[in-house]
């Protein structure tokens, strides 16, 4: 679906290309725009990962609103400044002498500096449920949907210190928290590890290793999972909320093909002030190496790389 914007779009030479529909892209294109930068804000997928998440509650100035409702105001105002948005797949960017060029389906488009915010992908299960009740028991941000299971029982899967983080973080609001691990021990940090230990110690966490969820299943939403190995004698436990934890892919495909430096988890490594191992090349939000992925910390990354382009923008011309 084309804005009645795109067919500008392909008509100038910017001064920043945003790659990425989603908070980081769109902070960051709202405040280019008001610094006076010629602006176009390419995506896929308009809202990008919070617009698929159900009821945020730690975003401020929000109480409580929908995902996809908080990018659509977002969106709209970028719009109100001077910001074009063509919705399409970039393939690749080339560095070019006192540029780049970013290929976009037919389309070469040109900009002095890039902006990329193309988040990051979460592993999924892939089991039969999974996609059917997501946002309805299903989540994969304790964080953002803890309130949901509120004196109910919930279960994380995963391993890592990330699915621990999120157990516990779980089990402030749950009546108790069950984490299913497909290995044979968890791999928390010391930290959380101690913490883990008072928690299960309390009966508020209990750890089941080498298991795993074969499927979820209800009725409008999550009421039970069905392991592969028996538990209490049992392959379904019932709990009407699952979240999945087993870690995000960022979406650097682009930026490792350009050449940018990478971390070994293939997130974009940048410096406080968004900028990457190439001139004029930032990145903010999930697809960098900054440990919190919160959509929060993505607007502020939007922003500051934002200024930054502004920065080289000015000094470059």
């Amino acid at each position: 679906m084309e804005t009645n914007k795109e067919n500008k779009a392909k008509e100038m030479e910017y001064d920043t290309i945003i790659i990425g529909t989603g908070v980081a892209g769109y902070s960051a294109a709202m405040y280019a725009a008001r610094l006076g930068l010629k602006v176009l804000l390419i995506g896929e997928t308009p809202g990008g990962t919070l617009a698929l998440t159900g009821k945020v509650e730690n975003y401020p100035g929000f109480l409580s609103i929908e995902g996809q409702k908080l990018t659509e105001l977002m969106e709209n105002h970028a719009l109100n400044y001077q910001v074009n948005i063509l919705t399409e797949i970039v393939d690749k960017i080339e560095k070019e002498k006192s540029s780049f060029a970013v290929y976009a389906g037919e389309d070469i488009l040109k900009s002095k500096t890039i902006i990329l915010a193309t988040g990051a992908e979460t592993k999924k299960l892939n089991i039969p449920g999974e996609k059917e009740f997501f946002g309805n028991g299903v989540s994969y941000c304790a964080l953002c949907d803890s309130s949901f299971i509120r004196g109910k029982i919930a279960v994380v899967a995963g391993g890592g210190d990330g699915a621990v983080k999120e157990a516990l973080l779980a089990a402030e609001y749950a009546k108790k928290v069950y984490i299913i691990n497909n290995e044979k021990e968890l791999h928390p940090e010391d930290a959380h590890k101690r913490i883990l230990g008072q928690k299960i110690k309390e009966g508020k966490v209990e750890v089941i290793n080498n298991n795993e969820i074969l499927e979820i299943k209800g009725t409008k939403e999550v009421e039970k999972l069905i392991l592969k190995k028996d538990f209490k004698g049992k392959k379904e436990l019932l709990a009407p909320g699952l979240f999945v934890y087993i870690g995000q892919s960022p979406r650097s495909r682009l930026a490792k093909k350009i050449g940018t430096e990478l971390n070994q988890k293939g997130e974009i490594i940048v410096n406080e002030n968004c900028e990457t191992n190439i001139k004029g090349f930032f990145a903010a939000g999930d697809v960098t190496n900054k440990d919190w992925k919160q959509a929060i910390i993505a607007a502020s990354q939007g922003v500051t790389a934002a200024y930054s382009a502004y920065n080289y923008c000015r000094k470059n011309n």
